[in-house]
């Protein structure tokens, strides 16, 4: 098991057969990796670095956050980083490259392709939709707006994209076991 070089981190005692749901000390570090990635969504957060804020080794994070919030950490990252796009698409002037720079994608082509993937629009798409009924938005609470316009990513973009090829008709919005 690998312990974070944190000295804030103690070790977690082994509990390999306890459920993530049921360890309140795991669940408190998965939550400490979880709120890093929601303070600084736009830096790079491998799953080695969230491991390291967590003190447990890659694979048992990995294993365990999937657990705890039903999504892997980097469709979490992925949802947070499109999260804060729409609204800088929504409520700034900034151009659709330095949004796609400032929320930290490297690439404006990645970007563009993953924003459409994840939300049905193209960035510019979804920029004039949002501001084409400003009025309304304005009366609705900032935090059930953002809570109404987050992703749905129960399930991989990349089999999204092979649904949506393969399959005319909608896909659904959540995993199946």
């Amino acid at each position: 098991m690998t312990n974070s070089h944190d000295p804030e981190v103690p070790p977690l005692p082994a509990s390999h057969g306890a459920d993530v749901l049921e360890d309140p000390a795991l669940l408190r570090r998965l939550l400490r990796a979880k709120d890093r990635i929601d303070a600084a969504s736009h830096e790079a957060w491998p799953v080695r670095r969230l491991a390291e804020v967590s003190g447990v080794s890659e694979a048992h994070f990995a294993r365990s956050f999937k657990r705890a919030f039903g999504v892997p950490p980097h469709r979490y990252l992925l949802t947070r980083r499109i999260e804060q796009a729409a609204t800088l698409l929504r409520d700034t002037d900034l151009g659709i490259t330095d949004i796609a720079f400032a929320t930290g994608w490297e690439s404006l082509g990645t970007f563009g392709r993953v924003f459409r993937d994840i939300t049905g629009l193209s960035p510019s798409e979804m920029r004039v939709q949002a501001r084409a009924n400003p009025a309304e938005l304005d009366r609705v609470p900032a935090c059930v707006l953002k809570a109404a316009q987050r992703p749905d990513l129960t399930i991989a973009v990349l089999e999204k994209r092979r649904r949506v090829a393969s399959d005319p008709i909608e896909p659904p919005t959540s995993e199946e076991s």
